[in-house]
């Protein structure tokens, strides 16, 4: 397969052209940097992906470029024959009074004639507000925005914070589009992305807030699925580079270091812990808090031992075979680094440490 994307050096085109060369579909790229004329680009080509658009001119007459371009792809695909699907990014503006939504409803009318015209297949989406890595601030969206300037501790503004918006994650917009190329396409028909996202922009300031303040908190928001997974990616793709990285606490002592990592909301925190030779570390018990420790450097004994039967159970674990250990509530324990090197273990802990109910209670294992 190859297709043509228009807008190739935009927020979505980088996306998606980016996607193409990972599954090997073959692209041509138009743009204002392209240095082909659309005549040439449509040339074999069995998909197009329309996706050139203008978005905040400087003066609203400028909204015209839409369907003039529109109409120039078409008269492109007529006057070489070829009748392949378009598929058009469109907005969910195109159901408003504005100059913007008229003018990309006013494209996809160029579309719809093209259609009736040739009878080549034509897929439109009608957009929401799209957001994702590489968009443009000040531009794509207001998520760009204030990813780009929280991360640089500039202000941002708010006219009316319970103002609702809705949103769709790029990569989900690419997906959707990949799919089409895996399909038989007749006709017009409007398609959809899903899932979207709907939150206040005053929600939505404050999550992206809690993402840039989780490196002083440590609390690590949860970003795993959902919004809150696609906000952090975002997030993070506007940091600039002497950003990527930042410091930690240590605290040392005679016996090592112990450095906190990140918490999280509700699954714990992360730690590592480092001992040198002989030494033992630990020594207390939990009553409802558990932790799975993994030694990463060295040879690491565990004892335990419960506190009203005396039970007593030991086990000594390399990084050579890596094995999570765990403890138990109502046993104490302890870990001894019995190698001749330093010794370094991964910690979690099943919830986050308060000094007001710590919920560790110091005593000898033997």
């Amino acid at each position: 397969m190859r297709v043509l994307v228009t807008g190739a050096e935009g927020f979505l085109g980088k996306n998606l052209i980016t996607r193409l060369d990972e599954i090997g579909i073959e692209h041509v790229a138009y743009g204002r940097r392209s240095g082909i004329d659309l005549r040439g680009a449509v040339a074999g080509v069995d998909m197009v992906f329309h996706l050139a658009g203008i978005n905040r001119p400087r003066d609203p007459s400028e909204f015209a470029g839409n369907p003039h371009l529109t109409a120039q792809l078409c008269d492109a695909l007529e006057s070489t024959g070829v009748r392949p699907p378009v598929v058009y990014s469109s907005s969910t503006q195109a159901n408003l009074a504005n100059a913007y939504g008229a003018s990309k409803l006013a494209a996809e009318e160029e579309l719809r004639g093209f259609a009736a015209r040739t009878g080549a297949p034509v897929c439109l989406y009608r957009l929401p507000n799209v957001f994702g890595k590489w968009s443009r601030p000040n531009y794509n969206s207001a998520v760009a925005t204030f990813c780009h300037n929280i991360a640089r501790g500039l202000p941002i503004q708010i006219n009316d914070p319970s103002a609702r918006v809705t949103l769709v994650y790029v990569d989900d917009v690419v997906e959707s589009f990949i799919d089409l190329t895996r399909r038989a396409h007749a006709g017009v028909r409007e398609f959809s992305v899903s899932p979207t996202y709907q939150v206040t922009v005053g929600e939505l300031a404050e999550k992206i807030r809690a993402l840039h303040d989780s490196r002083d908190t440590h609390v690590v928001e949860n970003v795993g699925s959902g919004l809150l997974r696609a906000l952090n990616a975002t997030y993070l793709s506007f940091l600039p580079t002497d950003q990527f990285s930042y410091s930690l606490q240590a605290h040392t002592d005679p016996r090592g270091r112990f450095v906190e990592m990140m918490r999280t909301r509700d699954a714990g925190q992360f730690s590592f812990l480092t001992a040198h030779p002989g030494i033992t570390r630990g020594s207390h018990y939990h009553h409802t808090k558990t932790e799975r420790f993994l030694v990463v450097k060295g040879k690491a004994r565990f004892r335990f031992r419960q506190l009203w039967t005396d039970a007593r159970y030991e086990l000594t674990t390399t990084a050579d075979e890596p094995r999570v250990v765990e403890t138990i509530p109502g046993w104490t324990h302890d870990i001894t680094n019995v190698g001749d090197d330093e010794m370094i273990v991964m910690l979690w802990a099943s919830e986050n440490f308060d000094r007001l109910r710590p919920d560790t209670v110091a005593q000898k294992v033997f």
